[in-house]
């Protein structure tokens, strides 16, 4: 089975043992405590769940001002992106030397975390742009993401952390929220050598049903991993219980089986384009996938990146020894109507536009909300049904 990334066995940062679990629960009542962004607290939830391995807790500033420069930190560790915990003030916590970091997406802010604290320090006006540069590579205040990172605060709380439950994830989704360590259990189980992982924020049609076999086909794959992104989105998305009731219809229908498994992780989406399909690729490894897809516009939002960029990052800015998971290259993949088949675009130079069953998101949420279904060729009648239900519901 592929090795995680920096270690030979992952090294989650969830606490496992009851009596060390219990004893923290009590201490963390007595701890100074903060309550962290949504983006903190979903890197501390990667970090219990072994995504993020080796990382044990939140980079200092010279460290993430490294990884956003040469994505690794000062002594060498590779990383994709700053893992940072900002705050807007160190008030009630300066000086302690363990905290409790509290969760901002459950009601009552439960205790998430407890951090040895080994820095509390001011990130410098010039160290966030810099960092949003990089990692975004614009700093336009409408992006999605630059606009979170930049409104969590200044103030960059570091060190190692034990976690100590995965939030509302595992609470809302107990169903499809899985941990690194329980995805590369179940691979074993099911007796899978080589896996493909399929990222996904919304409900799969035709073509992502195919592109997924497509690979699986041109890899040699045992099975696929579809992996759904289970935190924040953006306006508009569709929740992930509808998707993952959508998802979960189509592969029951159209895979053979023992050749899906679909679940969960807890993350909130960065839109960081290139940047981000590292970061994707790197968390698929640590959870046991030897290959992954990376689409067109993978991780995009609006029209910040170029088509293929989080494709040519790889070849271009991730070092040669940092990842052994290899990257499937898709392209923009639809039904073509000449062939009668779904097919990559670049393997059909010859057809135009209008050979292709193209579908706007705008014009399909507007036939789902009419109760009228896509056509087959661009999404299955079953899940169709789902989504239209959704749709109807909302109207």
């Amino acid at each position: 089975m592929i090795k995680p990334i920096g270690s030979d066995e992952l090294q989650p940062r969830f606490v496992y043992d009851s009596k060390r679990h219990h004893q923290l629960i009590h201490e963390a009542e007595s701890l100074p405590s903060a309550t962290i962004s949504s983006q903190a607290a979903a890197n501390a939830v990667m970090m219990g769940a072994g995504y993020f391995n080796p990382l044990e807790g939140f980079m200092n500033v010279a460290d993430a001002v490294s990884v956003a420069e040469t994505m690794r930190t000062l002594e060498g560790r590779f990383f994709p992106v700053p893992v940072l915990c900002l705050v807007e003030s160190a008030e009630g916590i300066a000086g302690a030397e363990r905290i409790a970091l509290r969760d901002p997406n459950v009601e009552g802010n439960p205790v998430l975390a407890v951090m040895d604290v080994a820095g509390i320090e001011t990130v410098s006006d010039a160290q966030m742009t810099l960092m949003t540069q990089q990692v975004y590579g614009t700093q336009d205040a409408e992006h999605p993401g630059v606009k979170t990172f930049n409104s969590q605060g200044q103030i960059a709380l570091s060190g190692p952390i034990e976690v100590l439950n995965f939030s509302y994830f595992q609470n809302d989704f107990p169903d499809t929220f899985r941990t690194a360590v329980e995805i590369r259990h179940e691979i074993q189980e099911r007796g899978w050598r080589t896996v493909v992982a399929f990222q996904t924020r919304n409900p799969m049609h035709r073509a992502h049903e195919e592109l997924c076999k497509m690979a699986m086909e041109a890899v040699g794959a045992d099975g696929v991993v579809i992996h759904m992104l289970l935190g924040k989105l953006k306006p508009g998305d569709i929740p992930a219980p509808v998707r993952d009731a959508a998802i979960r219809k189509m592969a029951e229908l159209y895979f053979p089986p023992n050749t899906v498994m679909i679940t969960g992780y807890g993350f909130d989406m960065l839109y960081a384009g290139p940047r981000e399909a590292v970061l994707h690729a790197y968390f698929r490894q640590n959870m046991g996938a030897t290959h992954f897809v990376i689409g067109r516009d993978h991780a995009g939002v609006g029209d910040y990146y170029g088509a293929f960029d989080a494709q040519t990052v790889f070849d271009e800015e991730v070092p040669e020894d940092a990842l052994e998971i290899e990257i499937f290259r898709a392209d923009h993949t639809a039904y073509s109507k000449k062939l009668e088949r779904v097919v990559m675009m670049c393997d059909a130079p010859d057809h135009t536009k209008e050979d292709f069953v193209l579908l706007s998101g705008t014009k399909v949420r507007e036939m789902l909300g009419r109760g009228e279904a896509p056509p087959p060729e661009f999404s299955r009648p079953e899940v169709a049904r789902i989504l239209m239900d959704y749709y109807q519901s909302i109207s």
